[in-house]
């Protein structure tokens, strides 16, 4: 860890600035935090409970005597049990109290099925589900939502009956993008609320701790019982100078993710701090921690400021952004605050940036971007521009990139590029429909398209170009994973602020540097764009467009869920088998699945997303995006019981009719990407025991454990390259144990003698049980019978 010494000196603090730490931590008055603020507008009886916080907070400092970070501050604040909490960054398992749970569509039905087994009659922790990503992009906003609503009318209803039921909030196909529904309704400084989404970190631009988990962490915290995170290490990001010109909030996440990479964050919050704060917009910094998801951090955050304050007011939370300001001394670091690693950032010196292709932290700033362009053979004509999504669709991303397309209609030009526009909610949508940016977008040439997910997911019926064909698009999204957007794994995604979409868009290649570079008007003439200039907030504040909230009604016990026995999109669980307290012998590797292997690879989107309700049907897509390292392709595997080969899904089947246990190994940050609780699901429903890789991401290896499943990680990473897509494996589970290495011993399939190899873990205690006990469900479900 860096020293507060040198921590101090690198934020020019004094030693009296220290000093004044120790005399003054807890400045906090607790009159003022006993007041009872309503967490949103949209509910009654739930308050902020800053009191209960510093309370929290109070005993934690006495215990560990050293400054801390605003991080630490948020999740020592929500410790279930803040005087014998273990507490080591890195090491010591959190058992922690969120204040908020948030869903989207696809993982929430999965959710909600796993919590209609436990038996209780309404979630215990405020809840609500969003309807976003199930809308796919065809031809335009009113038309997709009309079609989606009709095609996925079965899911909208079980999950519109389920939340009435369970006293869940939910908000209706066309509201928009739950992370930017989330910014605009539910985040607040200093809370703590988790969502089945890996870009739930969004709200980190409220000063709130938002992290993305699987869809069984989520069912935990609704059934009342603590969420558990293992204590995040801490990386610093300090911003000092000041943004201008064609600079956007989203280099400085692209350019921290070239530092980081997709999984240098793992483990870790990243914490932005420093004078570079002060004036970023609330959205932009929502921005920023949005894409955090992309470095595989925990969450990422900003301390609270006077432009988290403004927004709260424009989005009539006004009472919150008092109450955060009696609370302030603690939203924020303290002085001579440590963290694990500390990067600086000069905004005023901070380049544009495009990232991209196939992976997200491939970090380019604009000046070496047609070099680059040239070097690697990349399509040079861009074929779509794409601008919005969760990412980036606030009302100033939106009056930035109208401003550049005004400038180019000014001179007689529009867009070259196919160019398209997601609102990321109705009141955005609605406020740009008022303000005139929509109109603008329209005749610059673009399509307006749902406020919904769409492309950035996958969902996008994309007719410009033939699967297989080579060509380029570039985006203000988070993600650009091959195949991502389109399901073409020729098409290279770059990913970078809306400013660069429209300006490449208007040029029509990737050849373009607006900065530098000239257009032709109409009549030939050369011209330089103008820098981009927009509000951070709308003069005439927001307009909240339609009402698509649906309260769960007073009365609540004749609400009867929809859940028809012959859907073919939804299907109640069965529970998992307990494990038989054995050691698993013999058992086949179904893929080594070599190199990059995310939950897009494991659990696809697209097409799939309309099975996540229904888990035997949508297994049928289990690892068919996984390259077997026996032969280089996608979902074609051998099955040693008929000596033949087949598809992935087919094959685990089979094994699973024949009583065959299986496994799968993988390699680096197995299951990076989306949070998708199906990618733990889908193996342990078609009978596998273990995934065994060089390492896990997060969210992934947690999913993995609550569905009773083993992720195992090898010690000496180079055995990965040793094991045979052939050889057969011996786990002995009898003798797994916390903080103890697992034996596996490798039969090789050309009948050398056996080896073993040695296995590492990260169960605790209480997740042990839940691989005994068959899965996290069955082990709640089996406290519940006690009571």
């Amino acid at each position: 860890m860096l020293s507060a010494t040198r921590l101090s000196a690198a934020r020019g603090l004094s030693a009296r600035g220290l000093a004044s730490w120790q005399r003054g931590m807890a400045t906090v008055s607790d009159a003022p935090l006993s007041k009872k603020v309503e967490m949103t507008n949209w509910e009654k009886g739930h308050y902020i409970n800053y009191q209960k916080m510093a309370e929290n907070l109070s005993i934690v400092r006495s215990r560990l005597n050293r400054p801390l970070t605003y991080a630490e501050k948020i999740l020592y604040s929500h410790l279930d049990d803040p005087h014998g909490q273990e507490i080591e960054r890195g090491t010591s398992y959190l058992k922690l109290r969120p204040d908020r749970v948030a869903c989207q569509d696809a993982t929430a039905q999965m959710a909600i099925l796993q919590f209609m087994s436990a038996g209780m009659p309404s979630v215990a922790t405020p809840t609500t589900v969003h309807c976003d990503h199930l809308i796919e992009a065809q031809v335009g906003g009113a038309k997709d939502l009309a079609r989606a609503q009709e095609i996925n009318k079965e899911v909208y209803d079980f999950l519109s009956t389920s939340c009435a039921k369970y006293n869940i909030g939910f908000w209706k196909p066309g509201s928009g993008i739950i992370h930017q529904i989330i910014l605009e309704n539910y985040a607040f400084p200093g809370g703590l609320l988790i969502g089945t989404d890996s870009h739930t970190p969004n709200a980190g631009g409220l000063g709130m701790a938002a992290i993305g988990v699987g869809g069984a962490d989520a069912v935990d915290v609704m059934a009342n019982l603590p969420w558990e995170l293992k204590a995040p290490k801490i990386i610093g990001v300090r911003l000092t100078g000041k943004m201008s010109g064609w600079t956007a909030p989203k280099d400085i996440i692209l350019k921290v993710a070239g530092i980081l990479t997709v999984k240098g964050g793992t483990g870790a919050i990243v914490e932005y701090h420093g004078p570079g704060t002060e004036a970023l917009s609330c959205t932009g910094m929502g921005t920023i921690c949005n894409m955090g998801a992309e470095i595989g951090a925990t969450t990422s955050l900003f301390p609270f400021n006077d432009r988290m304050y403004d927004y709260l007011a424009a989005t009539k939370r006004t009472a919150i952004g008092d109450f955060a300001r009696e609370y302030a001394a603690e939203l924020h670091e303290d002085k001579g605050a440590e963290y694990d690693q500390l990067i600086e950032i000069n905004l005023s010196e901070l380049e544009p940036h495009i990232n991209g292709p196939f992976t997200p932290d491939l970090a380019t700033p604009i000046s070496k971007f047609k070099e680059a362009v040239k070097e690697n053979k990349w399509p040079e004509d861009l074929k779509v521009g794409l601008i919005g999504s969760c990412t980036n669709s606030s009302y100033e991303d939106m009056s930035r990139a109208a401003s550049i397309a005004e400038d180019a209609m000014a001179h007689g030009v529009k867009a070259k590029s196919m160019f398209t526009v997601t609102p990321g909610s109705e009141q955005i949508r609605a406020t740009i429909a008022r303000d005139g940016q929509l109109k603008t977008f329209e005749e610059f040439g673009g399509m307006v398209l749902a406020n919904a997910c769409g492309p950035c997911i996958g969902q996008w019926n994309r007719t410009d170009v033939k699967k297989g064909e080579a060509n380029s698009i570039i985006s203000s999204y988070n993600r650009n994973f091959t195949g991502r957007n389109d399901a073409n794994p020729a098409t290279h995604a770059f990913v970078t602020s809306p400013d660069l979409v429209v300006a490449l868009t208007i040029a029509g290649t990737l050849n373009f540097n607006p900065l530098t570079d000239k257009l032709k008007d109409k009549d030939g003439n050369e011209f330089l764009l103008k820098e981009p200039s927009g509000e951070g907030l709308p003069k005439n504040g927001f307009d909240p467009g339609q009402d698509t909230y649906q309260a769960p009604p007073e009365d609540r016990h004749a609400v009867s869920v929809a859940v028809s026995p012959t859907s073919d999109r939804l299907q109640i669980l069965e529970p998992f088998d307990a494990w038989n307290g054995k050691d698993a012998l013999d058992m086949p590797i179904l893929i080594k699945a070599q190199g990059k292997t995310t939950t897009d690879h494991i659990s696809m989107a697209g097409p799939w997303l309309k099975y996540r309700g229904h888990l035997d049907n949508i297994s049928n897509n289990m690892l068919i995006g996984a390259i077997n390292s026996a032969n280089g392709e996608a979902n074609k595997v051998h099955n040693f019981t008929t000596d033949g080969w087949d598809a992935v899904p087919a094959t685990a089947r089979d094994y699973k009719k024949k009583g065959i246990k299986w496994v799968v190994i993988g390699d680096w940050n197995y299951g990076e990407g989306s949070s998708r609780e199906h990618a733990a699901l889908e193996p342990r429903h078609l009978g596998g025991l273990a995934i065994i890789t060089r390492s896990f991401a997060r969210i992934h290896e947690t999913n993995l454990k609550k569905q009773g499943m083993l992720p195992l990680t090898f010690a000496n990473p180079e055995d990965y390259d040793k094991i045979q897509p052939d050889d057969k494996v011996d786990l002995l589970c009898t003798q797994l144990a916390v903080g103890k290495p697992l034996p596996m011993v490798v039969h090789p399939a050309d009948g050398s003698k056996p080896y073993e190899v040695e296995l590492q873990h990260t169960f605790n205690e209480g997740q042990l049980e839940w691989f005994k006990n068959g899965s996290a469900l069955n082990t709640m479900a089996k406290k519940h019978a006690k009571k």
